[in-house]
């Protein structure tokens, strides 16, 4: 959709203005969140996330590629915390959110 209409001219000049429209739909997403109305959250994400897609875009990039790593390296990350929990014989439950988060930065610092 986007490319189809950047063709005719109905796009940003510059990756700012696509940040900027980003940053716009994401205080949307916290305005209906506070809202409670489930309808306009889902809404707004989709709006979040096709703003996304068009940075990507902008860009060049895949944003399906792009997700993807993300995914593999969240799940690299997070094998980093279960091994750190199973190595001193304790759950994940039994660790603090900080105690995961430093462990969570190292692993990022491995990387």
């Amino acid at each position: 959709i986007q490319s189809v209409v950047s063709r005719v001219g109905f796009d940003w000049p510059d990756p700012a203005g696509v940040i900027d429209k980003i940053r716009e739909e994401a205080d949307e997403l916290l305005q209906a969140m506070k809202s409670g109305d489930h309808e306009q959250v889902e809404e707004e994400i989709g709006d979040l996330l096709f703003s996304i897609v068009n940075l990507a875009r902008f860009n060049k990039t895949d944003p399906e590629a792009a997700l993807r790593k993300t995914n593999s390296k969240f799940v690299r990350r997070f094998h980093e915390i279960e091994k750190h929990a199973r190595d001193r014989g304790i759950t994940l439950e039994d660790m603090t959110l900080e105690e995961m988060d430093n462990i969570w930065d190292e692993a990022k610092k491995k990387e």
